[in-house]
């Protein structure tokens, strides 16, 4: 079971609460958890990553193990803490501005 936290306003859009629990069919990947997340929760299609080209939006990082993991690769393992349930993957708004 993987965790992932999503932001406020993702939740809100998904109409869950808390943590988000995927049940993930072979290789724990950035690509295989955001598959599963937007095949479960449709409405998020398009707001985490592009529809089309599944490159991440500029704006949105991903974090776990208190590591920054944004820029790896989308097929790239994550860590063997968040295949086995015990840490969340942390999808994260980033802010601009000043």
């Amino acid at each position: 079971m993987i965790r992932v936290v999503l932001p406020y306003h993702l939740r809100n859009m998904a109409r869950v609460e808390g943590e988000v629990k995927l049940d993930i069919d072979g290789a724990v990947t950035q690509q295989s958890v955001l598959d599963e997340l937007e095949a479960r929760y449709p409405m998020l299609r398009g707001t985490i990553r592009d529809q089309v080209t599944h490159q991440r939006r500029a704006f949105v990082r991903f974090f776990a193990c208190e590591q920054d993991l944004s820029h790896e690769p989308p097929d790239a393992a994550l860590p063997a803490a968040v295949a086995a349930g015990t840490e969340p993957l942390l999808v994260i708004g980033a802010m601009a501005g000043g």
